[in-house]
């Protein structure tokens, strides 16, 4: 037997139900076509800014690498407005190396410094470690890029991290500890370059 004999209960079933949950239901619709228009606006935003910022990028390290005397300057006013984006981190890192060749190494640390305080990118993190570890030994500060060489911990680097040991070591004077720095590095899987620096050790 039907619950509702006639079309009559039906309508009149529908409409008591209705009149309880329609608001309910109407509510419901607008906060979830809200709430979809709403992400899809926030996606959208977080792309503009993305391209905005990969824009800014280009062109201030273009501007870098063409010797524009504002350049410096307008690097790290980028970093300073994109602090959260790894477009300041990658402009970091770009800035240091302008600063390497321009013979100003603190700044250039300081610069690699930020870079690895602002990053947890496997592939970023290693580079600027090892390029701060450089500066450090070129201004003699041994037992500093001694340390930032140990924070080294990728396995693809660790070739790199043997390589770079034995080149500060060698600087320290220290060619028994740099020869087998290299061998370890060649073991490792380094380039043929460290075969170089063992021949000239053996000279």
């Amino acid at each position: 037997m039907d619950v509702y004999e006639t079309e009559e209960q039906q309508v009149e079933a529908i409409k008591s139900w209705w009149k309880e949950n329609g608001k309910a239901v109407v509510l419901g619709a607008v906060i979830g076509l809200g709430g979809l228009y709403g992400w899809r606006f926030y996606q959208g935003e977080i792309q503009a800014g993305k391209e905005q910022a990969s824009n800014a990028y280009t062109q201030a390290i273009t501007a870098l690498e063409s010797g524009n005397e504002s350049a410096v300057a307008d690097v790290k006013a980028f970093i300073a407005g994109h602090e959260s984006s790894q477009y300041a981190v990658l402009a970091s890192l770009q800035l240091a190396k302008a600063q390497v060749q321009q013979g100003d190494l603190d700044a250039a640390a300081e610069q690699l410094s930020w870079a690895i305080a602002n990053t947890k990118d496997e592939a970023i993190l290693p580079l600027a470690q090892t390029r701060l570890a450089r500066i450090f030994a070129e201004q003699q500060k041994f037992a500093e890029a001694t340390a930032e060489l140990d924070k080294v911990t990728a396995e693809s680097w660790k070739a790199k991290v043997a390589e770079l040991r034995g080149d500060i070591l060698l600087q320290q004077g220290d060619s028994t500890g740099a020869r087998e720095a290299y061998v370890q590095a060649q073991q490792l899987g380094a380039s043929p370059v460290v075969q170089m620096k063992l021949d000239d050790l053996a000279q």
